[in-house]
C-alpha cells in the first residue's frame, strides 16, 4: 500500500497540480496544504510523507522554521522540491542532512517515486520502536539525550512540563523522561498531574536529573516513578536502564 503523500504547495499552482496528478496516477494518496502553519498543523507526521513544493522561501521563513522544528521534534519526513538557489536558501533554515530528499525542478516523478517508497519502508521501521518523550527546559541537553537515543527509540522533545501536558493529549508515548527541576512547572507536579488524569496516569515515568542530593531523590522516589536516573549517566548506562525497563514491561505483559 503507498504512503500517504501530503503536498506542500500554492494549490492553485500548474505545476503543484501537475505533480498531483502524477503522483495519483502513480497510486499515491495525495493531500493538499498551502504552506502556511495553521494548514500544516492538520496533518500530523504519522500521517504519512510531506513534500514541499518550494516557492519563493525567503517569504516564508517562519514557516520553513516551523517545518525545521517538526521535522526534528516528530521524525516528520520531508521531501522538497525547488529551484538550485531555492534549495541553496532553503538549507540555511533547514540543514539538507534533516531532509528525507531534495529535487530540483522539474522533478523527475519516477525519481519522486523512489524516494517516497524508501520512506515508506524507513517509517514502517521506525514506527515499530517505543516512543519515548523528553521533558527538560535545557535544549542542549533535550539535543543531547535525543542523539543518545534515536538509533533505538522514537524520541519526542518538549522543553516545558505544560508543553509535555499539551503534547501527551494528541500523542501516545511508551516512557516519559523528565526533567526534575523546571520552571513554572517542575517535574513533580508534572508526574501530579499525569496521575491525577485517567487517560495519562498509565504512562510510565523515569526522572532523568542533575539533582542528587538525598532530599530531592526521596521526594522524587516518593512520586513512584519508574526511576530515578542522573544526567550525569555515561550513554551505555542511560540506554541499558531503559532498555532494562522495557524487557521488564515485555516479560510482565507475558505473564
Amino acid at each position: 500500500m503507498k504512503e500517504n503523500v501530503i503536498l506542500i504547495g500554492d494549490h492553485k499552482s500548474f505545476m503543484v497540480t501537475a505533480i498531483v496528478h502524477e503522483l495519483e496516477d502513480n497510486g499515491y494518496n495525495v493531500l493538499q496544504a498551502d504552506l502556511d502553519v495553521d494548514e500544516i498543523n492538520k496533518y500530523h507526521a504519522d500521517v504519512g510523507v510531506f513534500v514541499l513544493y518550494l516557492d519563493a522561501p525567503e517569504d516564508h521563513e517562519s514557516q520553513l522554521m516551523y517545518l525545521r522544528d517538526r521535522i526534528i521534534e516528530e521524525y516528520m519526513s520531508l521531501v522538497v522540491i525547488g529551484k538550485h538557489l531555492e534549495l541553496e536558501k532553503l538549507y540555511t533554515i533547514i540543514p539538507k542532512d534533516k531532509l528525507a530528499g531534495s529535487f530540483v525542478r522539474p522533478v523527475n516523478i519516477k525519481e519522486l517515486g523512489d524516494i517516497l517508497d524508501n520512506v515508506q519502508e524507513q517509517e514502517i521501521i521506525r514506527k515499530q520502536r517505543k516512543r519515548i518523550l523528553l521533558v527538560d527546559d535545557d535544549g542542549t541537553m533535550l539535543r543531547t539525550m535525543k542523539a543518545w537515543l534515536d538509533d533505538h527509540y522514537q524520541v519526542f522533545m518538549v522543553n516545558s512540563g505544560m508543553a509535555a501536558i499539551t503534547f501527551l493529549t494528541k500523542n501516545k508515548v511508551d516512557l516519559i523522561l523528565l526533567d526534575y527541576e523546571m520552571p513554572v512547572t517542575s517535574g513533580p507536579q508534572v508526574l501530579e498531574m499525569l496521575k491525577s488524569d485517567p487517560d495519562l496516569s498509565g504512562i510510565p515515568v523515569m526522572f532523568l536529573t542533575q539533582k542528587a542530593d538525598k532530599t530531592s531523590v526521596l521526594t522524587g522516589l516518593s512520586l513512584h516513578p519508574e526511576s530515578y536516573l542522573l544526567k550525569s549517566m555515561p550513554r551505555n548506562k542511560l540506554l541499558a536502564a531503559i532498555n532494562e525497563f522495557f524487557v521488564k514491561q515485555r516479560v510482565d505483559e507475558m505473564q
